[in-house]
């Protein structure tokens, strides 16, 4: 289509057709006026005669004309077909389908699908290390190759740990996007660990000698020594035991029900964790002078420990009582005596119970798994067991010995 000129005096028209429901349509276009550049003449055949500028004003003329129809086509043709679902950018995905789909209350349990203490990490590990990796790359356009590269760009900087859990949530991402049918394979299945990877360190762990001896400095605050005798003797987790309750306890008996984090409730991190677990005598004790005290002082909460959270606690009353060089007590108001032990965090009570019980049992895991309310056994063996002590070294030799013996 090069269209056709025609004048009315001094101007000079364009003059073509669009088609529009199958119907030859015409339009007319003012082109320019007659000038000395843009001259035409009556030829010999009384047809119109043109200069070469009018000529090439019509052709550019032209050539614009179609690239409008041809892009007002394409944008037609868009708006009656979706687009590729791959083509959606992953830093879209993650903020309008990935978040909203895992934070999205569920009416069955009126519960958002993952917890927030869960996405509160995933968040975290976007933004430090996914966000910017992914950046304008499309759902479609990532390739196993880019998350090996990420991984092994960060083995300098990052344990090997660190790398798994980045790992993890780069595959949770692209699972919902095959679930969506955005894209065919998730491309995090074929991403390659690093070789060089560093190993995390070694989980520290207290032991029962430890755990007594930093219970024992903690006289003056009987709410802290219920707080390390809950992890070093039960194992529950810091946010289990901001989330007891006094019906949670009867006579023989710790019922956890619930979790508590940044003065949140939800419930514990998994099934097997909703549990109940036997009341020892080293947490009798400090339980019920804790609940004397709270009758004494009037407190009538529902929770066992009336603080703002733990690790409040931990921070201006536990560790002042066992760290050396930290400040003034804030119950105390001085600074004191010190146990001059190390101050491994909670969870290293819960590590070294574990140990404990393996130990005391003869090697009974399964006690060790109650009690820890594992889901697995290899969790409680390969995270939370550690090396047994030389004295429970020496007694299984022994009893080795004997076998041989015999």
């Amino acid at each position: 289509m090069a269209g056709s000129l025609y004048t009315n005096g001094d101007t000079c028209y364009l003059k073509y057709y669009i088609i529009v429901d199958g119907v030859r349509v015409h339009k007319s276009f003012k082109l320019c006026q007659r000038s000395d550049v843009n001259d035409w003449w009556k030829k010999k055949n009384r047809k119109w005669g043109y200069s070469s500028a009018v000529r090439e004003l019509q052709r550019v003329t032209m050539d614009k004309i179609k690239a409008d129809m041809k892009a007002a086509e394409s944008a037609a043709l868009a708006l009656t077909q979706p687009p590729t679902l791959g083509e959606m950018r992953i830093t879209d995905f993650w903020g309008q389908r990935y978040l909203p789909y895992n934070e999205e209350v569920i009416p069955l349990t009126g519960k958002p699908r993952k917890k927030a203490s869960t996405m509160r990490g995933y968040k975290q590990i976007w933004n430090q290390h996914l966000k910017i990796h992914c950046g304008t790359r499309t759902l479609q356009q990532y390739e196993p190759n880019h998350g090996t590269q990420l991984l092994q760009s960060l083995t300098g900087t990052q344990r090997k740990s660190t790398l798994k859990h980045i790992r993890a949530v780069g595959s949770a991402i692209f699972r919902l996007a095959v679930v969506e049918q955005r894209i065919k394979v998730n491309p995090w299945h074929d991403v390659v660990m690093p070789d060089d990877a560093i190993d995390s360190e070694e989980t520290e762990h207290y032991t029962m000698e430890e755990a007594e001896n930093i219970i024992s400095a903690l006289v003056d605050h009987v709410d802290a020594q219920l707080v390390l005798a809950l992890a070093c003797f039960l194992g529950l987790g810091p946010a289990e035991i901001g989330g007891l309750q006094w019906g949670d306890i009867d006579m023989d008996w710790i019922h956890i029900r619930r979790n508590k984090v940044r003065s949140k409730i939800d419930t514990p991190k998994t099934k097997e964790r909703t549990a109940t677990v036997p009341i020892l005598d080293q947490v009798r004790v400090p339980l019920e002078l804790w609940r004397m005290k709270c009758a004494d002082r009037g407190l009538t909460s529902d929770g066992v420990f009336v603080i703002a959270d733990l690790p409040n606690m931990i921070n201006r009353v536990i560790k002042p009582h066992i760290k050396r060089g930290m400040k003034k007590c804030d119950r105390c108001k001085r600074v004191p005596d010190v146990t001059g032990l190390e101050w491994k965090g909670l969870y290293a009570g819960r590590r070294g119970m574990v140990t404990a019980v393996v130990e005391a049992t003869g090697g009974n895991y399964a006690v060790a798994q109650a009690l820890a309310r594992h889901k697995k056994m290899t969790t409680t063996l390969n995270v939370y067991k550690k090396q047994i002590t030389p004295d429970a070294f020496k007694a299984g030799m022994n009893l080795f010995q004997k076998a041989l013996n015999k």
